[in-house]
């Protein structure tokens, strides 16, 4: 039994030839794949609940399997009562094995869970086929116990993808299964 993630494999052995047929594209080298996956939780309310911060290190800590980074406000900004240093987010960048079952478990358990699901946007792409996407709660995740959040907080899931146009990094998330909306029939 390999260690290797599961989408890797799947990866390597059927959807990299696929995508090169797909794609046109002459050198096997050529063919997209996952660069990194970056979660991103940003915290408002920390200014006012210094805890606000504690909670979701530790939550982001459990989703992503490592620990996050803690974002400091880069400068003040008296509207929002933020001083220059204040903490005002958590994100953890995933790469390697990390990235890939994260992958996983997103496509097969996190976004299934997502009440009224009916897909994710198919024009979230930001022209170098990178896509991100917005969770509104962390409790799609099944890492996270239900009774022990206090607030529930939403993230940002930005797919970094090596394509070098959005066509290249959509076909790479459908071959990997990923749940697009579908466009709607005109009436």
């Amino acid at each position: 039994m390999s260690n290797e993630p599961r989408l890797k494999i799947k990866y390597r052995e059927e959807i990299a030839s696929k995508l090169k047929d797909q794609l046109a594209l002459e050198n096997v080298m050529e063919v997209p794949t996952l660069s990194k996956i970056v979660l991103n939780m940003g915290l408002g309310e920390a200014v006012q609940n210094k805890k606000a911060i504690d909670e979701a290190v530790e939550e982001l800590g459990l989703i992503a399997g490592q620990k996050p980074r803690v974002n400091r406000a880069r400068k003040s900004i008296a509207n929002f009562k933020v001083r220059e240093g204040m903490p005002i987010g958590v994100s953890v960048t995933l790469r390697g094995a990390r990235m890939w079952e994260f992958f996983d478990r997103l496509i097969s358990v996190a976004i299934p869970r997502v009440r009224d699901f009916r897909g994710l946007n198919p024009r979230a792409f930001d022209g170098r086929g990178n896509y991100s996407v917005g969770a509104s709660e962390q409790l799609i995740f099944p890492e996270i116990d239900f009774d022990s959040v206090s607030e529930t907080r939403g993230m940002n899931i930005t797919i970094v993808t090596t394509a070098i146009d959005d066509a290249g990094g959509k076909a790479l998330l459908d071959a990997f299964g990923f749940p697009f909306r579908k466009a709607e029939a005109q009436v």
